[in-house]
């Protein structure tokens, strides 16, 4: 039995670049999905934290309201 294996080949710099490249456009397609995902999440906060806020201090402005009563003679 004998098995044929080429030698190992040596790894140059322009391996190396091109591996480094690939990796960094992958890391690209993946911080501009996730920045976009931040960016909708974050818009979402916000408009429940402003409704919230909202809610919040119309409950407040019905607890405080003084009834006036006006009876003419």
């Amino acid at each position: 039995m004998s098995s044929l294996q080429a030698p190992p080949r040596r790894i140059g710099r322009s391996d190396l670049e091109a591996k480094l490249r690939e990796l960094q456009g992958n890391v690209e397609e993946t911080k501009e999905s996730a920045i976009a995902t931040a960016v909708a999440i974050g818009a979402v906060v916000a408009v429940g934290v402003v409704a919230v806020a909202f809610m919040f201090g119309r409950r407040r402005g019905r607890r405080r309201t003084t009834v006036v009563e006006v009876r003419r003679i």
